[in-house]
């Protein structure tokens, strides 16, 4: 029985990754969940999963459920985040947080040995480099969880060694796929929320609609699959049924196919590299017809290419473009700034910042600091 723990249960992806659990009893078993603040959704995974640890966002929440739960240890706190990734029984860790707060717990779950299913891609974008000499150092594996490199990773078994020509990256092209500068200035939060295709927690629902979430997984990629920015190349997969592809040095292309599902690159990982049975609904391809193909218009969603400027740059300018994008979503969504804000506020930033190269885990972190601190200061403006 494979042991798992769950960074980030009561959202999306934890949700989804209980529901695998559930459907496998017997050959999964959780051993720590954690949560931000939607408490009472974990009160019932407790009751449901019965792990030996969990951790929450605030010290009276911890103490409450260390009253009704006297036989689970309870931590909190972003501390409280770490020591759960390194102490929980678990041979895998799934890291299901969203935003920069995912980095410091993958390195502490590596450290302690731990293979990582890796579904945030702050962790990459943000630590590549430190995260990835990690993972060769204490020899764990790093399973990407995000539908697209799942798909990578898939078309990569069975072809290792094999040079490859070029990734293509899918992308659905989010709810303003078409748009134009001027109607993006109208856009509001409710039309920024209704993804075409996938369902999805907030923060990524609004990446996936400036298109930085695929400028993410662009930085992720390169990290991941150790390939060059320049053969990551993003093409617009209108029905988000090719998750992505692989081109390789003979010109063969191998492409991962199926449902929006993130169950299906979910239980991938957890029972890697076997398959697990599921009864998800399959493409009835002939209800579908045909697939759609398209470029990006990066004059328009200019996110994606910053994304591949910032790459190319390396150093702190990831670091940079992960931090001011996230206070900036965070602001969209609560009204304080306009949807086309977001970008040109990235952009500003960007051209400002004096970088920094041969990080480590503190300069980064200091570094994200800073810019939230600046961004924060704009904001009272």
């Amino acid at each position: 029985m494979k042991k798992i723990g769950i960074l980030g249960s009561t959202g999306s992806i934890g949700t989804q990754a209980l529901d695998i659990i559930k459907m496998n009893q017997g050959r999964f078993r959780v051993t720590a969940l954690t949560c931000g603040k939607r408490v009472d959704l974990l009160e019932s995974q407790i009751l449901k999963f019965h792990p030996d640890i969990v951790c929450v966002e605030q010290e009276a929440d911890a103490l409450r459920l260390r009253r009704q739960f006297p036989k689970t240890e309870v931590l909190w706190g972003k501390e409280g985040l770490k020591q759960t990734a390194a102490q929980a029984d678990s041979e895998m860790i799934l890291n299901a947080l969203v935003g920069m707060r995912g980095l410091e717990p993958t390195l502490k779950a590596i450290d302690a040995g731990r293979d990582v299913a890796l579904a945030n891609k702050e962790t990459l974008v943000a630590g590549g480099a430190i995260v990835m000499r990690a993972v060769e150092e204490r020899g764990v594996r790093l399973i990407p969880v995000d539908s697209e490199h799942s798909a990578i990773f898939q078309a990569l078994q069975g072809n290792e060694g094999q040079k490859i020509r070029r990734i293509l990256l899918t992308a659905s092209g989010g709810p303003f796929r078409g748009y134009t500068l001027d109607r993006l200035e109208r856009v509001t939060v409710e039309q920024a929320l209704r993804h075409p295709n996938w369902s999805m927690g907030s923060k990524i629902t609004i990446d996936s609609a400036t298109m930085m979430n695929k400028g993410l997984e662009v930085i992720e990629a390169r990290w991941l699959f150790d390939v060059e920015p320049d053969i990551i190349n993003v093409v617009v997969q209108r029905e988000s049924i090719i998750h992505s592809m692989v081109e390789f040095a003979d010109g063969s292309i191998m492409a991962q196919l199926g449902m929006p599902d993130m169950r299906v690159p979910i239980s991938y990982a957890f029972a890697y590299p076997d398959r697990l049975v599921n009864h998800f609904e399959g493409v009835d391809f002939f209800q579908l017809g045909q697939l759609h193909f398209e470029s990006v218009d990066l004059q328009v969603f200019r996110c994606l290419g910053m994304a591949y400027e910032a790459l190319k740059l390396g150093g702190s300018y990831p670091v940079v473009l992960n931090a001011a994008n996230e206070v900036l979503v965070q602001q969209f969504l609560e009204g304080k700034i306009s949807f086309i804000a977001i970008q040109n506020t990235i952009e500003k930033v960007l051209e400002q910042h004096m970088p920094r190269y041969d990080m480590d885990l503190d300069d980064i972190l200091e570094i994200d600091s800073e810019i939230r601190e600046r961004l924060s200061v704009w904001e009272q403006r």
